[in-house]
This record gives C-alpha cells, structure tokens and sequence, in this order.
C-alpha cells in the first residue's frame, strides 16, 4: 500500500461520486415540523449565513470564498434551486440546493441541516423533498457526490435513499481554518495541520 503525504496546510479527503438513474416509487413525504422554503433570487450574504451554519462542521467553503457575481450567476440562474428548511419559528436551519444545468442530470449540489438537527429522521424528511422536486420531466439522473470531511453517516444514508456509488476520487485543498475562511476549531475530526 502507498501512502501519499499531504503538505501542511493542506486537507486531503476521498471523495464519492453517487447516482440514482430510477425515478423512484411514489412514497409519501415523512412527517417534520419543518417547512421548505424556496429562495428565488437569495442575497449572497443571506445564502452564505445559512451555508456557513450548515456546512461549517464539514469544512464547506467553496460558495464562502466566491466573489459575489460567481455566486449570484450559480444561485440565480433558473435552472439552480435553492431552498432554506425552516423551523416551526421560522428560523432557517437546512440548505437543499439543486442544479439542472446539464440536464437531463439534476445535481444534489448542496444538502444539509444545522448542527442539533442530524439523526433525529430530519434528513430522510429532506430527502424525500429532494428526491420529490428533482425527479420531474426530462430528468434521467439524480446524482451526489460527497467526502470523508462530510458526516459519517453520509455515505450510508445515500446509499439507503437509493444512490449507488460510481467513483472516486482524492480531492485535496488549502485548509480554509488556516486562511481565516472558516474558524480554526471548525471540523475537529479533521485535525488542523499548520506547521
């Protein structure tokens, strides 16, 4: 077996690409108290807040470190939707966002709920939500990718939602805790390598 150093300052994480080509059966929507709410044209500022919320403790910083114009021309364009999950107050605790850009393949391209909401059967509420909206006329694919900084469970819950893994790959980035993007105690299952 090869070992391949990654440099200081670096974060290395393997990275699985999944796909569903089924429309699956018609099942209904779990119960939930939360609600989703589309986001038409969202604020770049107000979609970063509810992105930092959601995918701080799994490093997401790519749309944080995106000048404003990169952002609006993905989260405006009519063939992205991006949808908050609120609670019962109202307050925005979850991100789905999908991609129809190349169709006929919708990207999951974002989805997740913030911290305290995971396994408590939230995310199979937003799933069948996702799988419900991606699944319309001329899609022939719904697919996925996540990564080993994403939460344990991930891989196993796609799985179980019907996406079945077709590569993988090793994707390596400078830490976004070294450049201030991220706080440093952010993600502490994967350690902070900076000397």
């Amino acid at each position: 077996m090869a070992l391949t150093p990654v440099e200081p300052g670096m974060v290395a994480t393997i990275v699985t690409h999944l796909e569903m080509l089924d429309r699956p059966k018609p099942a209904p929507i779990p119960a939930a108290p939360l609600r989703l709410v589309r986001w038409k044209t969202p604020d770049p500022h107000a979609y970063r807040i509810l992105f930092r919320r959601v995918g701080e403790p799994w490093l997401w910083f790519s749309r944080l470190v995106m000048p404003d114009a990169a952002l609006r021309a993905i989260i405006h364009h009519p063939d992205v939707e991006v949808y908050a999950v609120t609670d019962p107050r109202g307050a925005e605790v979850g991100l789905l966002e999908l991609d129809f850009r190349l169709a006929p393949d919708c990207e999951l391209s974002f989805f997740g709920l913030a911290p305290g909401l995971t396994g408590k059967g939230f995310g199979q509420w937003l799933m069948a939500q996702a799988k419900s909206l991606a699944w319309r006329k001329g899609v022939d694919r719904f697919w996925v990718h996540t990564c080993t900084l994403d939460s344990p469970a991930a891989l196993a819950f796609y799985i179980k939602a019907g996406f079945v893994p077709f590569a993988r790959e090793v994707e390596t980035f400078a830490d976004p805790r070294l450049a201030g993007v991220l706080p440093r105690d952010a993600a502490p299952h994967a350690p902070l390598l900076d000397r």
